[in-house]
């Protein structure tokens, strides 16, 4: 009896040893397989902060490059703008005519044309006045100016104004590209389409955006030339004044004496030759006068005595 109960015992112990053997490694075997999922994490998280860092990096290169380009299109956009130059000259010459065809050569000469040209002289003035407008080329138009000025005698005004429109070409450059973007997509539609009345209302909306592009372009050729081409007015007048100077024979007093005095002795010839003549040529006249004139003086005489007697 006592042997079965330790019998009993040692096997209730062996199978407690064992269960304790087999949970231990059970929990052991978890660990492990938490601790390679704890890894497994680990490398993801890894991963993940890798790939987040590759993708900031990239991005930052990525904006750095258009920064860079941006910055490049702004130094160049600063350099390539776009101003509408004008000046307004008023100048003084001795010569009016001579002055003009310099100035009419010189603009040839720089590239350059007239615009519009007037020149006018009033009734009773010896003095010309007028002016020119030219187009001259930008780079070239400062250089004409100051050829002017020095040509001049005096120059009474001179002034140079500028109108930047850089923001309204850049503006219409865009508005360009994106009308030729809707122009080419409206075409390839147009190519797809099938139903008349899809092509009826692409080509509507075609012959719209096509027009918009005309008007643009035509906005921009216009400032185009109008920057690349500046206009300067002259005004001419024309201020040839000559002082008279003494000289020596104005200061000749005896002969301008002696002048005078034969201009007396001619004009007291002269009348005395137009008096002989006057009284020879009426003479019959003049003794009828007188015949007439003695005897009235007679008759009233006589009766003037006859009537103091009485």
């Amino acid at each position: 009896m006592k042997k079965s109960i330790l019998l009993i015992l040692v096997g209730l112990s062996i199978s407690i040893l064992l269960a304790a053997c087999s949970s231990s490694s059970e929990s052991g075997d978890a660990a492990t397989e938490q601790a390679a999922d704890y890894d497994r994490s680990d490398e993801k998280s890894v991963d993940y902060s890798l790939s987040n860092s590759d993708v900031g990096e990239s991005a930052d290169e990525e904006s750095d490059a258009p920064q860079e380009d941006t910055s490049k299109n702004n130094s160049d956009r600063a350099v390539d703008r776009k101003i509408i130059y004008t000046a307004n000259l008023s100048i003084e010459v001795k010569e009016f005519q001579p002055s003009f065809n310099h100035i009419q050569s010189k603009v040839t000469d720089y590239g350059g044309y007239i615009v519009e040209s007037n020149m006018n002289r009033s009734e009773g003035d010896s003095m010309a006045s007028g002016y020119i407008t030219v187009r001259i080329p930008q780079d070239q138009f400062r250089e004409f100016i100051q050829l002017v000025e020095d040509g001049s005698s005096k120059v009474l005004e001179s002034s140079i104004s500028g109108q930047d429109v850089t923001e309204e070409y850049v503006d219409l450059e865009s508005r360009l590209k994106s009308k030729r973007v809707v122009e080419e997509r409206l075409l390839a539609f147009m190519e797809k389409a099938e139903k008349t009345e899809d092509l009826l209302t692409i080509s509507n909306d075609l012959a719209t955006v096509q027009q918009d592009i005309e008007e643009v372009l035509g906005r921009m050729k216009y400032l185009e030339n109008r920057t690349d081409l500046a206009t300067v007015t002259i005004h001419i007048q024309e201020n040839n004044v000559t002082l008279s100077t003494i000289n020596n024979e104005d200061l000749n007093t005896w002969e301008q004496t002696k002048q005078q005095f034969v201009k007396s002795i001619n004009m007291l010839l002269s009348f005395l030759s137009s008096l002989f003549i006057f009284l020879v040529g009426n003479l019959p006249v003049l003794l009828l006068l007188g015949i007439v004139g003695a005897v009235t003086y007679l008759y009233i005489r006589k009766k003037r005595v006859t009537s103091s007697k009485d």
